[in-house]
């Protein structure tokens, strides 16, 4: 059964993808941390929205009977993991305050949560579509 998401479901999602991904960018770019640091952060940020994105796609597509190799589909999930981490790792080392170390973590979190949501909407609605 194919069934398009409401535009509730739709907006919601890109509010949440939205309001992380600028809240982590906002909060990095007014940080005093060191361009490296920075530069580490935002490519956490950018490898976990990816590899959420693949996660998704690839439980998605073995759903339906789309073949997903064995490797892809673990390095997906690996990768996720090593995301989380690495935010975690930079997290507990660096030299902030808890409560920034809180924002980012949640900021992270919404983002990549928003990112699954996106993806998905996206593919119902294109399934639901070609099913009209």
């Amino acid at each position: 059964m194919y069934q398009k998401p409401s535009a509730a479901f739709i907006g919601a999602s890109w509010v949440a993808l939205g309001t992380g991904m600028i809240g982590f960018l906002i909060g990095l770019w007014r940080s005093e941390m060191l361009l490296n640091e920075i530069g580490y952060y935002f490519t956490v940020l950018m490898y976990g929205l990816f590899s959420v994105i693949s996660v998704q796609k690839s439980v998605r597509d073995r759903l339906e009977g789309v073949p997903v190799t064995d490797i892809y589909y673990g390095l997906s999930w690996f990768s996720t993991i090593l995301s989380i981490l690495l935010l975690v790792v930079g997290l507990w080392n660096a030299t902030l305050l808890p409560s920034e170390k809180g924002f980012y973590a949640f900021a992270f979190l919404l983002s990549i949560f928003g990112a699954i949501a996106v993806q998905k909407n996206t593919r119902d609605s294109l399934n639901a579509e070609k099913k009209d």
